[in-house]
């Protein structure tokens, strides 16, 4: 306990926590003012702090405690500690506030103590909690299927696209919430499958898997000095994890045309196969030559088109301005 010294005002500490980090994983500087307060009030009987709290064997009194009962607890040097919820406590700061501007009151020293912090992705514990919220009381996302959901995945795939072209930042964090909705809504829906479920950490879990084991010379010991060593390493490792009998498995027949082509000429180089370009007198085969051409060259066909198109766009509408 302090010692009290007259005319000393005091310290009152509001104490947070994280309602994302599990309860009782407090800092030490959060351990260290519990254990040396004079009072320790809480004004929610359910606040998940409390059986640790007990259990360190710190006295907590609940009821809500008025700004002025606290400041004259403090007084004489005094320390009182507050558990602040997740909500805050609005009532006790605006009336703390009122006080010290009065200047009629001798305010104690006044500490916001956070007790945890989020750890980077702490956010994504809420999106997941939303998105069952949704899926169990919304009307329309509680009927969605993942056959249902596919084309919204494609869209937004290219919205992302077309936001990341632009140079937009706003409208790339966006769009990236919107590809990452797409994930978590599937996977929320995969839960519900009444034979074979799975959920987001079993998503999460696979690729973290996945992410390990395609880069050994990360986590493992191998080495990689160039991006081509790392490529070479991702396609040795998927080739023995695929078991594939045909360089073509895993190249998705329903990709836009340019990025097909670029894809299969990329397999054929990949794999060191000399397969000639089929002949032909239709443009398709025209196309053909040209992507695979401009993937051996290193240009993605698929974003030079769209920026070619994107070009002609723009001519478009300045030619529509003229004619106004």
């Amino acid at each position: 306990m302090n010692a009290e010294a007259p005319g000393d005002p005091g310290r009152i500490v509001l104490l947070t926590a994280s309602h994302r980090v599990a309860p009782g994983l407090l800092s030490w500087p959060a351990w260290q003012t519990l254990h040396a307060a004079d009072r320790v009030v809480c004004g929610e009987q359910a606040h998940p702090q409390l059986p640790y709290l007990r259990e360190a064997g710190v006295t907590v009194e609940h009821g809500v405690a008025s700004a002025q009962e606290l400041v004259d607890d403090c007084a004489g040097g005094r320390t009182v500690v507050v558990l602040v919820g997740g909500e805050g406590n609005q009532p006790l700061t605006d009336g703390l506030a009122r006080l010290g501007g009065s200047g009629r009151v001798q305010m104690p020293d006044l500490e916001l103590l956070p007790g945890s912090y989020d750890l980077p992705g702490a956010r994504l514990l809420d999106l997941v909690q939303v998105m069952d919220r949704i899926r169990l009381a919304c009307p329309w996302s509680s009927q969605k299927t993942h056959e249902g959901l596919a084309k919204y995945a494609i869209e937004e795939a290219y919205e992302l696209v077309e936001a990341i072209e632009d140079g937009d930042r706003d409208e790339l964090r966006e769009e990236l919430g919107d590809v990452l909705l797409q994930v978590v809504f599937h996977a929320r829906i995969a839960q519900e499958d009444p034979d074979e479920p799975f959920d987001i950490d079993d998503v999460a879990a696979g690729l973290v898997e996945k992410l390990i084991h395609r880069h050994p010379h990360v986590f493992g010991d191998e080495s990689a000095e160039t991006p081509e060593d790392v490529h070479a390493h991702w396609q040795r490792t998927k080739a023995i994890e695929k078991q594939r009998d045909s360089v073509t498995e895993g190249v998705p027949l329903g990709q836009p045309g340019l990025a097909l082509a670029a894809k299969l000429g990329s397999r054929v180089r990949g794999a060191g196969l000399d397969v000639p370009l089929p002949a032909g007198d239709s443009v398709g085969y025209e196309l053909l030559a040209l992507a695979v051409r401009a993937e051996q060259d290193g240009t993605d066909p698929e974003a030079a088109l769209r920026a070619a198109a994107r070009t002609y766009r723009d001519a478009i509408l300045a030619a529509e301005g003229n004619a106004r």
